[in-house]
């Protein structure tokens, strides 16, 4: 349910709503805008139904939320929402680049790439140091050694890092390193890490499960937002489908669909998407056009060399020249890069 109070409804009267809330076991999010304090009330509908609302001094209206997805629905936050990470905002006039190599191998590789995006016109970095693969025989990630590579990698450059967080075991750890926790799609319904990211409140970088719809996506971030974290990015990585042209099939549509019923910002994945790295370059250009508010790119010195994923990864000079075609595409949109 959505608590709209009058204009001017004085602090007591917004305090008295959270108390009569609280005391019979729900919770509540609220947006302190200009004008309106505007609550949403979160935890069972027959609970919801006993409150007084009406009766209650200095509240103007309320609704019920149509989806299941309460804190993430627009019908609940009108207005986009951002996220910001050091200085990085998502959801803005920006579209954010996040770039870097599939897996950290080493810190002169991982240094150097960082410098290059950077140079190019990134905004952020990453980097897997835990990697979740389909085969247990294939490489699994440097883990703590990475995350510390990544660290050195930030210092030299100043991006913000974003990587991978896969068991509730590694958040804190994970979450010393970073600057984003990243949920991957195999993890999308991990319900206990959604639980654990949220009640931590780091910005959270949610991926879409390989065969989920923008439906459960959005029940999977209810879980983050449910537990008092509101900075949640979504992203959008290609679904699995017959087609096998493609690494998964991207679905470039879920981008207004997901703007169209959520507040939460969106970016897409053309690398995991596709596979290929010669599809990045329009499926990248596809996504600003589409409204995305931003991109996550691999990128590697050597891709041919590359211990994971080199075949959906752009060289240096590649990216150099994609992040020079992309300005025209978001100009065209009123976006920038």
């Amino acid at each position: 349910m959505i608590i709209v109070m009058q204009h001017g409804a004085s602090k007591e009267q917004v305090d008295h709503v959270f108390e009569r809330i609280t005391s019979i076991g729900l919770r509540y999010q609220a947006i302190y805008g200009e004008e309106r304090v505007v609550i949403g009330v979160i935890g069972e509908e027959d609970l919801i139904r006993t409150l007084p609302i009406d009766a209650m001094p200095g509240v103007e209206r309320s609704f019920p939320i149509l989806h299941e997805f309460r804190l993430a629905d627009r019908e609940w936050h009108k207005e986009p929402s951002e996220v910001t990470v050091d200085g990085v905002v998502f959801g803005g006039t920006k579209v954010v680049v996040i770039a870097g190599p599939c897996a950290v191998e080493n810190e002169a590789m991982l240094v150097e790439t960082a410098e290059r995006v950077q140079a190019a016109g990134a905004s952020m970095l990453r980097g897997g140091a835990f990697k979740p693969r389909t085969s247990p025989y294939t490489f699994q990630g440097h883990g703590e050694s990475a995350l510390a590579y990544l660290a050195e990698a930030r210092s030299a450059t100043g991006l913000p890092v974003v990587t991978e967080v896969m068991d509730t075991a590694d958040i804190e750890l994970v979450a010393s390193y970073a600057d984003v926790l990243q949920v991957g799609a195999r993890n999308m319904s991990n319900y206990s890490l959604l639980k654990k990211v949220g009640k931590l409140g780091m910005p959270v970088l949610l991926k879409r499960g390989m065969a989920s719809t923008v439906r459960e996506l959005l029940m999977s971030a209810e879980y983050i937002l449910s537990n008092g974290n509101m900075k949640v990015i979504l992203c959008e990585r290609g679904i699995r489908t017959f087609e096998d042209g493609t690494r998964n099939t991207l679905d470039m549509s879920a981008v207004p669909a997901i703007k169209s019923m959520s507040h939460l910002p969106v970016i897409v994945d053309p690398s995991h998407a596709t596979g290929r790295s010669a599809y990045i370059a329009s499926m990248s250009k596809a996504a600003i056009a589409a409204g995305a508010d931003g991109l996550m790119i691999e990128v590697h010195p050597n891709p041919e060399e590359a211990i994971s994923d080199g075949a959906q990864s752009l060289t240096l000079d590649q990216f150099d020249q994609l992040m020079r075609e992309l300005g025209p595409i978001a100009a065209a949109v009123g976006r920038e890069i």
